[in-house]
């Protein structure tokens, strides 16, 4: 069934303007929940939600924006069915097949964030493969949270920060927030802007908690495969309005 969304022409690449942020990270939820509103199998949402992804990683990209990490699987999704968790590992290689070359024509760079060596083999391979045929583009930078938590995250930095110290190359009074900050799969990336949460929940589901310290926080009800450029606009327009104070009065 071919589903048709009503689009909007975004402001900001209408008018030729700069995102007054550089890097915007999303929690895309929503998909199953979309399905069941179009009465449709709840697998058809998760390939809804490719379809927006897509299109909103070429108009980022398109428009300037610098950095957009998008959660696509947590740690905690393994409890999900294994239908669901199988579809979905499906899906994700044949996304990373089929896109690769217009992310490689439209200079995306492409980087996956999370505990990948715990995927299938052959999503591992689709995945590095995409990771080196991408890593000299210049332009967006996407990262793909995928088999990631943000505790586990932490956990991994702190231990091999402990065994750094237990080897006698670091003393404790060395670790500092940039330290451990450098630990973290984000290590070399900037911290987000901005969190964009779709589909209405009021939580942060274990995601980039760290990183999250003096991000701006955008929650809309839009389900993630209703979610257009038009919709991202909005988010970014409420995050240009706001007062970024970073603990001050």
């Amino acid at each position: 069934m071919s589903v048709q969304k009503a689009r909007t022409q975004p402001e900001i690449a209408r008018r030729g303007q700069a995102f007054p942020l550089e890097h915007v990270a999303i929690i895309m939820d929503g998909n199953r929940r979309w399905a069941d509103k179009k009465g449709l199998p709840r697998l058809m949402g998760h390939r809804e939600g490719v379809k927006t992804l897509k299109e909103l990683v070429r108009y980022t990209g398109a428009n300037g924006l610098k950095y957009l990490t998008v959660y696509a699987f947590s740690s905690e999704n393994w409890n999900r069915s294994p239908d669901e968790v199988n579809y979905l590992f499906e899906l994700f290689g044949s996304v990373v097949r089929d896109e690769l070359e217009e992310l490689t024509a439209n200079n995306v760079r492409l980087r996956f964030l999370g505990k990948t060596e715990d995927m299938p083999p052959h999503l591992q391979r689709s995945f590095q493969e995409a990771v080196q045929r991408t890593s000299g583009n210049t332009g967006l930078s996407l990262q793909v949270a995928i088999n990631y938590g943000s505790r586990l995250e932490l956990t991994e930095a702190v231990r091999k920060l402990a065994r750094e110290v237990q080897a006698g190359r670091l003393s404790p009074e060395d670790i500092d927030v940039e330290l451990l900050s450098s630990c973290l799969y984000t290590g070399d990336l900037p911290d987000p802007d901005l969190i964009i949460r779709t589909g209405g929940e009021m939580r942060l589901s274990n995601y980039l908690l760290w990183q999250a310290a003096y991000a701006e926080l955008y929650v809309t009800p839009v389900l993630w495969p209703e979610f257009t450029p038009g919709e991202f606009e909005k988010a970014v327009a409420e995050f240009a309005r706001r007062d970024r104070r970073y603990g001050g009065d």
